[in-house]
């Protein structure tokens, strides 16, 4: 069944469908519609249409490189040292020489008795060892103790001050004192008071060397004290 539009005189366009015969222009129309696809078709370039269709890649082991060659190695031959043969010299011995025969050895006999004297006996002693020499301190005399302490200076009583005096004396071998010298004093006046007194009063037993008397140095203190009266 085709949907057709016919146009009929004095009545209009009028449309429906329609059963019945085919009209030779439709079929005429159709195979013109088709014939003109085809020609299209045909004319498409064939580079368009055509299928490209690729190849297998083909494939094939390609051979490993060889290492080069090792350089050849120059063989050398040791030539054998020659060495020298040492000459042999012929060895001469000396001429045994026959000993003379000379005078018969003597040996004599010591009878009994008799022999070397040695001598006398020498007896050695140990050597005695160095002398120490005793030596003794100068101590004050009994005899002079009771004027051993020197007088009070004046001007100390005074202002009633106290002092203390340190001296190195040097003793004779008489026990005199022969030098004086201070060593500490709280004021001069102590000082000098002392110095007359030890020159002119003090007097010592002597130091001894090996029991002999020797001159010699000692050191003492004096003390000056006020006491109440």
């Amino acid at each position: 069944m085709r949907m057709t539009m016919m146009q009929a005189a004095g009545n209009g366009t009028v449309s429906g469908y329609r059963s019945g015969g085919r009209s030779p222009i439709g079929i005429g129309g159709a195979v013109a519609v088709h014939a003109l696809v085809i020609g299209a078709w045909l004319l498409i370039p064939k580079e368009m249409i055509t299928q490209v269709i690729s190849r297998p890649f083909e494939t094939y082991a390609v051979p490993e490189d060889k290492a080069p060659p090792p350089d050849p190695v120059e063989q050398t031959t040791e030539q054998p040292i020659k060495t020298r043969q040492a000459e042999q010299t012929p060895t001469v011995t000396d001429p045994i020489v026959p000993l003379t025969q000379g005078d018969p050895i003597v040996t004599g006999k010591i009878d009994e008795g008799q022999g070397i004297d040695p001598g006398p006996t020498i007896v050695i002693r140990p050597i005695d060892p160095p002398h120490v020499p005793v030596l003794v301190d100068p101590t004050i005399d009994p005899r002079a103790m009771g004027t051993f302490q020197p007088e009070y200076p004046g001007a100390m009583i005074r202002q009633g001050m106290d002092g203390v005096v340190t001296v190195r004396v040097t003793i004779s071998a008489e026990g005199r004192v022969t030098d004086i010298e201070k060593l500490s004093a709280t004021d001069d006046s102590f000082w000098l008071a002392t110095q007359r007194h030890a020159l002119r009063k003090w007097r010592f037993r002597a130091a001894t060397r090996d029991g002999v008397a020797v001159a010699s140095v000692k050191v003492l203190t004096v003390r000056f004290t006020l006491t109440e009266r």
